[in-house]
C-alpha cells in the first residue's frame, strides 16, 4: 500500500498543472489577504476600535426602534449589542485591525482548495483509462481495492497540503501586515440561549478550518466517484464544481420542504453549527455528521464496484 500511495504521489506532483495550483492557491492567499489590508486592514488598526463599537451599538439601538423589523433581526441586534457591551466593559478589542481578522477571512478560500482538488480528483481515475496506463497499473500485484484507495488517499493528502499552505501564509502574511500582537486576543461570542462567552481564537480558527474541509472531502469524494464510474475527467470535474457552486441556490429554492435538509449540500457547510444559525431549524452538528456519513459511503461504495466489478482491461 505505501508503494502505491508513493507512485500515485509521484504522478500527481510529476505533473506541470498541479505544482501550477499549487502556485495560483499561494497567489489567491496573497493577493485577497494583502488587498483585504490595503482596503480595510490599516484603517482599523489603533485604538480606534472602541468608537467603532459605540458607533456600531448606536446604529443597532436605532434598528431596534423600528416597529417593522421581524424577530430574527430584532434578536441578532440585540445579541450584537450584548456582545458590544461585553467588548467595551471588559476592555477586549475586537479582531478588527488584528492579524486574526484576515486569517478567519482566509477560511474562505477552502472554496479554493475545493475547485483545485476537483481538478485532480476528477482525472485521477479517468486520466488513466484516457491514457491507457490503467493497464500497467491493474498488472501489479496488488489488488483492485488497494490501488482505488491509494488513489483517494493520495488526493485527499493533496487537500490537506493546500490546506496548510493556506494556514501557513495567512498567518505569515497577516502577522506582516498587522503585526505578531494580540495572539491571546480571546474570541467574543454569544450562544443560541444569549450567553457571552470567550472562546480561544485559535482553536476556534482551527474548528472553523476543518469544519470548511468537511465540504472538500465530499466533493473531491463525489468528483472520485464520478471519474470511477464514468471513465470521463470532463463529467467528473464540471459536474462536481457545478454542484459545489449550485448548491446554495438549490437550498434556497428548497429550503420551505422540510426533506431538503437531508440534501448533501444542505451539510457540507459545518460551520452555521458554530454560528448557531443551522440550515433548518433542529438540524444538529451530529444530525449533519450523520448525513454526510451516508453520503461518503455511498459515494464510495459506487467508486468500489464500478472500479473492481466492470471489465477494464479494454
Amino acid at each position: 500500500m505505501v508503494n502505491l500511495m508513493r507512485n500515485e504521489n509521484m504522478k500527481i506532483y510529476r505533473r506541470v498543472r498541479t505544482w501550477i495550483l499549487i502556485g495560483l492557491m499561494a497567489a489567491f492567499v496573497l493577493f485577497v489577504n494583502i488587498m483585504s489590508w490595503h482596503f480595510d486592514g490599516k484603517e482599523a488598526q489603533g485604538e480606534g476600535w472602541r468608537a467603532e463599537l459605540i458607533k456600531e451599538k448606536e446604529h443597532r439601538s436605532e434598528n431596534l426602534k423600528k416597529p417593522d423589523l421581524d424577530e430574527e433581526s430584532r434578536t441578532y441586534n440585540m445579541q450584537r449589542i450584548a456582545v458590544i457591551d461585553y467588548h467595551l466593559e471588559h476592555n477586549i478589542r475586537t479582531t478588527d485591525g488584528t492579524m486574526w481578522d484576515g486569517v478567519n477571512g482566509s477560511a474562505g478560500l477552502v472554496l479554493v482548495i475545493t475547485v483545485f482538488t476537483i481538478i485532480i480528483a476528477g482525472d485521477s481515475l479517468a486520466g488513466e483509462f484516457s491514457s491507457g496506463t490503467i493497464k500497467l497499473l491493474l498488472i501489479r500485484p496488488a489488488s483492485r481495492v488497494k490501488i482505488l484507495v491509494s488513489k483517494y488517499i493520495s488526493l485527499l493528502l493533496f487537500g490537506m497540503l493546500l490546506l496548510l499552505i493556506l494556514f501557513v501564509l495567512s498567518v505569515t502574511v497577516n502577522g506582516i501586515l498587522y503585526g505578531f500582537g494580540y495572539m491571546d486576543l480571546p474570541l467574543i461570542d454569544v450562544t443560541v440561549e444569549g450567553i457571552i462567552i470567550e472562546k480561544n481564537m485559535v482553536l476556534n480558527l482551527w474548528k472553523t478550518y476543518v469544519f470548511n474541509t468537511v465540504s472538500t472531502v465530499m466533493y473531491v469524494t463525489m468528483a472520485f466517484m464520478i471519474s470511477s464510474a464514468f471513465r470521463s475527467s470532463t463529467m467528473a470535474i464540471g459536474f462536481s464544481i457545478g454542484a459545489l457552486f449550485a448548491g446554495n441556490i438549490l437550498l434556497e429554492v428548497l429550503h420551505r420542504f422540510d426533506w431538503s435538509k437531508f440534501l448533501l449540500f444542505a451539510n457540507t457547510d459545518l460551520t452555521q453549527h458554530l454560528t448557531g444559525h443551522p440550515f433548518q431549524e433542529g438540524m444538529t452538528l451530529s444530525f449533519s455528521i450523520g448525513v454526510l456519513a451516508v453520503y461518503f459511503l455511498v459515494f464510495n461504495l459506487i467508486s468500489w464496484i464500478m472500479f473492481t466489478r466492470r471489465d477494464v482491461a479494454a
